[in-house]
């Protein structure tokens, strides 16, 4: 199966082509390679690629593919921040003009990476698919505005497929420290506290990007009748934590350190426990291996090996809302996020 995977060359991006690839699929990526001087160690597999903003995309980018899995897009709040007006240009806007791309030249799968952010203020109570949106931020609200404009595009011959993921987590080519274990697990590394920026109440369901992965080739694999115009959340029902657990579970992880606040800690208004029951009963391909203690020893072991400084936790390559700043503020893009000079393609 030929597939096109947007964002191929980002945090998840890197991890899905490499699997898939493994997988025997004939993948194709596309991407502005905003990151591209964001790489943690090696790993990067090599495959065809178109070098565009997702904003540019045209049908002949989209002829002769079977699937598309559309992961490129500002990925986190604080970079959804940045601009909002511009966070639904590009992660609503260009989603939605893409897969209506993608219908016209036929191609017949398009998995679409949403999130649970879309829950947002979700409370206590675990969530399901079916649960009432309350997304608190533009990336949260873009994300739901996808689904509600693609899910229209559903016809026999075109099914969009919306998978929830949870937090991310794991080790990547283009990793991230903007995400909570990686983030505490960082800094138990480089400083000896864990450091916690809320009061550490809000619940998270975590998922490492392996089973984000693993999630997206079972929805590859499985008929057409189990996945058609059909949402799930991606993660384990078990995988649910208060941001404090998991700050314990990295003190435990990480020897000699220990939890600690930063000045002014208060309650994160993202709160939202899910439930993954229907992926599980639905695609019994799709088996999680990953647990959060796992991973924060996955997490440690990687900055062991590369022997991460405070410096490099805390300045911009890996910072993904630090380094736009930069690229932005040294005029290698504009304020809109494209390069004012268009990038050569470059060997992976």
């Amino acid at each position: 199966m030929r597939i096109l995977v947007t964002g191929h060359l980002g945090y998840i991006g890197t991890v899905l082509t490499r699997m898939l690839v493994a997988e025997g699929y004939d993948v194709v990526g596309l991407d502005s390679d905003l990151y591209r001087n964001c790489t943690f160690g090696r790993g990067i597999v090599p495959v065809p690629t178109i070098l565009k903003d997702i904003r540019d995309v045209e049908l002949q980018d989209l002829e002769g593919f079977r699937a598309v899995i559309h992961l490129a897009a500002l990925s986190n709040d604080p970079l959804g921040n940045l601009n909002p007006d511009l966070t639904y240009q590009i992660n609503h806007m260009a989603a939605v003009r893409l897969a209506a791309l993608a219908k016209r030249a036929g191609v017949s799968r398009f998995l679409f990476s949403s999130s649970c952010s879309n829950y947002g203020a979700g409370g206590e109570n675990l969530l399901t698919e079916e649960s009432p949106f309350n997304p608190v931020t533009p990336y949260g609200r873009s994300k739901v505005l996808v689904e509600q404009d693609v899910s229209a595009l559903a016809s026999s011959a075109f099914s969009p497929v919306f998978l929830r993921n949870a937090t991310a987590y794991g080790v990547s080519p283009r990793l991230r420290f903007d995400l909570v274990l990686n983030n505490l697990t960082a800094w138990a590394y480089t400083t000896g506290k864990v450091m916690l920026k809320s009061d550490g109440s809000p619940w998270r369901p975590i998922v490492h990007i392996e089973d984000i992965a693993r999630a997206f080739i079972a929805v590859l694999q499985a008929p057409r009748e189990l996945i058609h115009n059909e949402a799930f959340n991606v993660a384990s029902t078990s995988e649910n934590y208060r941001i404090r657990e998991l700050a314990e579970i990295v003190a435990e992880t990480v020897p000699g350190s220990q939890t600690a606040f930063t000045p002014g800690a208060a309650p994160d208004t993202r709160c939202y426990r899910v439930n993954c029951n229907k992926i599980l009963h639905t695609l019994p391909a799709f088996v999680p291996r990953w647990t959060a203690r796992i991973g924060a020893q996955e997490l440690h072991r990687a900055y062991e090996t590369v022997g991460l400084t405070l410096e490099e936790f805390e300045g911009p390559k890996y910072q993904r809302i630090a380094h736009v700043r930069k690229m932005i503020a040294d005029g290698v893009i504009g304020e809109n996020l494209r390069f004012r000079k268009r990038p050569q393609a470059v060997a992976v």
